[in-house]
């Protein structure tokens, strides 16, 4: 998507190979009016796929993910990466492992917000290795309700997470793919 693609050369900082600060536009400061174009586009994209939920990871994820879920008009779930004192029960969890961090959190999810009858689809802000958005899918199967795909604000191509979803037959669309990058570029995907 272009206008994501240009937001990222214009205000995104690419510190080197693996670390791409968007933090201006995406997960410090928002930026309403592009979140709103990106949830358009996912929902544009998926529309016709039956979904009932819209589902992300906190907290960079919200954004994106509250536009889809508007656009789509659906309810939008919020999976917990923090434990929680009064969510301590009657809860689907996993552990995930950050990427940027290299931490391990459990992720939490209730099970009053996603049934067996749900269509979910999973909306993050970047996919690299993909060990995140696994977490979330795992997650939400363990609910028995089925992915309808993940959308993907910024995906890193030259990482794996992309062929490991795939390969569990999931549909991954990602808004803006990037080839290579380095400190101070960035070079997309050529689409053909």
């Amino acid at each position: 998507m272009k206008l994501l693609e240009d937001k990222i050369l214009s205000d995104g900082i690419a510190v080197n190979e693996h670390i791409l600060k968007v933090d201006s536009f995406i997960n410090h400061q928002v930026d309403p009016e592009l979140m709103q174009e990106l949830g358009k586009e996912f929902a544009s994209h998926f529309s016709g796929k039956g979904i009932t939920k819209v589902a992300t990871i906190e907290s960079s994820g919200i954004s994106p993910a509250l536009m889809t879920a508007l656009a789509l008009n659906v309810p939008l779930v919020i999976l917990k990466k923090q434990p929680s004192k009064i969510l301590n029960q009657d809860c689907y969890q996993t552990v995930v492992t950050s990427y940027t961090k290299g931490t391990n959190y459990e992720l939490t999810l209730s099970q009053k917000y996603i049934s067996e009858e749900d269509h979910v689809l999973i909306i993050d802000d970047f996919l690299a290795n993909g060990e995140a958005a696994t977490g979330a899918v795992r997650l939400i199967r363990k609910s028995h309700a089925t992915i309808a795909g993940i959308g993907i604000l910024v995906e890193k191509s030259f990482e794996p997470g992309h062929d490991k979803l795939t390969q569990q037959g999931i549909e991954v669309y990602s808004l803006a793919r990037i080839a290579k990058m380095g400190e101070g570029f960035v070079e997309f995907v050529k689409e053909s």
